[in-house]
């Protein structure tokens, strides 16, 4: 079996592990912690990042930001995953679903405008498979109707739009280090603030609503609870085994681009059949986080990712729709006609990608797959 994933690691991370471990500290916000985040705060020109222990952390912290409330309004897609509405709707706001394009699976910027309304307080955009969306006009259209934007860059690391780093446009953005993830500690995250007004409080609210990071700059005698907060922070041996990604992550990017082409070239073959590949619009420079295909009606998505499975491979679907899931029935809203969220739900594909992967695998992966689609031609 040709796995979906397998993580991959550089090879120093058991030794800075054992570093961590020698320099006594082992609670967050050490020496590797500081490490990671100086590297994030010059690769995406951001004044501010937080490591947190996952994106979803990120993502509840600026909701907090951003003093979100019961009966707030808050526009995103409907294909991402939960922890995107969950981080607002645990402040009793509504997630408001809004379709996507066609062609990138991103927010559809040309709907969000009918979706706001006078609660709407934020967008937050995600960049789907490490492709950007169009932050020029997403941005416009916060700035003339006073929204604020967190960039969901999940998937984005080291993605560019118009030369510019995903997590870099928002006032706020959360990246994942999950194990499913380019650059990973297997559990991890952190906050970008590109806001310096939300920096202070931002780091408040990561060390439990306390200003302990004063109390150790000595700015402070004593630190005491000062807002809300929780633990955001990860452990040094999650910041450890992190660090010796963020040093290997040009290369590891490198090598999951040089992969996604082969595929992206083999796979020319499909599209006789109703393939359709992926659309990388111009000025965008993904980081090849995912490759996925779109099979027409006439292929069933279950049905050839079970014959991918009994021919060796681990294909998947990707997100079930948050408008159509039953939390989101209840605590959210659709605006609008979701016809391209459903039907990218239902014919969606993802192919093994991750560094290690051989180039006879991603051959092999095409030639099953190239086979399931004759065989129902």
């Amino acid at each position: 079996m040709i796995p979906f994933n397998r993580p991959h690691l550089t090879g120093h991370e058991i030794r800075y592990i054992q570093q961590a471990a020698d320099q006594g500290q082992l609670a967050g916000n050490g020496a590797f912690t500081r490490r990671c985040q100086e590297w994030l705060q010059h690769t995406l020109g951001a004044p501010h990042a937080l490591l947190t222990h996952s994106c979803t952390a990120a993502l509840e912290m600026s909701a907090l930001l951003l003093d979100i409330a019961p009966g707030d309004e808050v526009i995103m897609p409907s294909f991402t995953f939960v922890s995107t509405a969950n981080a607002f709707a645990l402040r009793g706001a509504t997630p408001v679903f809004v379709d996507i394009r066609p062609d990138t699976l991103n927010l559809d910027e040309r709907l969000i405008e009918a979706a706001i309304t006078p609660r709407t307080r934020a967008i937050v955009p995600v960049h789907y498979a490490g492709v950007g969306c169009d932050m020029e006009a997403i941005g416009t259209l916060a700035q003339q109707h006073g929204l604020d934007v967190v960039e969901d860059a999940a998937q984005g690391l080291l993605s560019t739009a118009d030369g510019r780093p995903l997590g870099s446009f928002g006032r706020l953005a959360a990246l994942s280090f999950h194990e499913t993830k380019n650059v990973i500690s297997g559990e991890g995250g952190a906050l970008i603030v590109n806001d310096p007004a939300l920096a202070d409080r931002a780091e408040v609210l990561w060390e439990k609503g306390t200003n302990r990071s004063r109390f150790f700059r000595g700015q402070v005698d004593k630190y005491t609870w000062v807002d809300l907060g929780s633990s955001y922070l990860p452990g040094e041996i999650t910041a450890a085994f992190l660090w010796a990604q963020l040093e290997r992550a040009q290369e590891i990017t490198a090598e999951r681009r040089r992969l996604w082409r082969r595929y992206y070239d083999a796979a020319a073959a499909l599209e006789p059949f109703g393939i359709a590949r992926p659309v990388i619009p111009p000025g965008c420079d993904h980081n090849a986080h995912l490759f996925y295909l779109r099979l027409p009606p006439a292929l069933p998505q279950t049905e050839v990712l079970a014959e991918m499975r009994a021919r060796g491979v681990a294909a998947l679907f990707h997100y079930v729709p948050l408008h159509s899931s039953p939390a989101g029935q209840r605590l959210g809203r659709a605006a609008g006609s979701m016809a391209v969220t459903d039907a990218v739900s239902g014919s969606l594909i993802r192919l093994p990608l991750w560094v290690g992967l051989q180039d006879r695998d991603v051959d092999f992966v095409i030639e099953q797959l190239t086979e399931v689609v004759a065989a129902r031609a």
